[in-house]
């Protein structure tokens, strides 16, 4: 048995914060996991610049509200359910989700929790687990399912390293310098054949 393990922001919809950066002229907000390799480091700049700004979280949901999917998401994704198993595995927020789930047909996701104030600002943040992504993988493996994993930042590289096939998805070319052990794929018509060639390695 099969299952694939994704990212969400960068492979199924765009970049939430660079959105936001785009929304409010916020130029430090389009700061990713695709340029700071340390989540904790890039969550705390983020909740400082939104205090900073006085930025609630009223005003990031408003902004998502207004994203679709990337061009032929939807459709990869529909295809993608249609042979195995998917979950999502972001290090986004529940309280951000909702509206690119809808989007997306309602995908299993796995995700983090905002901390809220009274006063709707974002007061802290709450990893559902350290390296979650990565140990999405090895329980995933437990099951004794093979795991593909796709992702585009350093947030996905221990997700990647650990699953049977991990794919870089449309990375920054630094990625790929990096971490040049893992098959790059720039649109959905490419990784679909990829998927397919390792599903038939695989078997069911």
């Amino acid at each position: 048995m099969h299952i694939v393990c994704s990212d969400l922001e960068g492979v199924f919809v765009p970049e939430i914060w660079i959105n936001v950066a785009q929304k409010t002229g916020i130029e430090e907000l389009r700061l990713t996991t695709r340029d700071i390799s340390d989540y904790d480091v890039l969550m705390k700049k983020r909740l400082s610049i939104l205090d900073k700004n006085g930025l609630k979280l009223t005003d990031i949901q408003n902004v998502i509200k207004t994203m679709d999917p990337l061009p032929g998401a939807l459709e990869f994704l529909n295809w993608l359910r249609s042979q195995t198993q998917v979950i999502v595995v972001s290090d986004t927020f529940v309280q951000f989700a909702g509206p690119l789930m809808k989007k997306l047909g309602y995908p299993t996701l796995f995700c983090h929790t905002l901390k809220i104030s009274e006063n709707n600002t974002i007061s802290d943040y709450q990893l559902r687990q350290k390296n979650g992504k990565k140990k999405t993988v090895q329980a995933m493996k437990t099951l004794k399912y093979n795991v593909v994993a796709m992702g585009d930042s350093y947030n996905d590289i221990d997700m990647l390293k650990e699953a049977d096939m991990g794919i870089l998805f449309c990375p920054p070319p630094h990625l790929i310098d990096e971490f040049p052990e893992f098959p790059v794929v720039y649109n959905y018509s490419q990784l679909k054949e990829m998927l397919e060639n390792e599903f038939s390695k695989m078997g069911n």
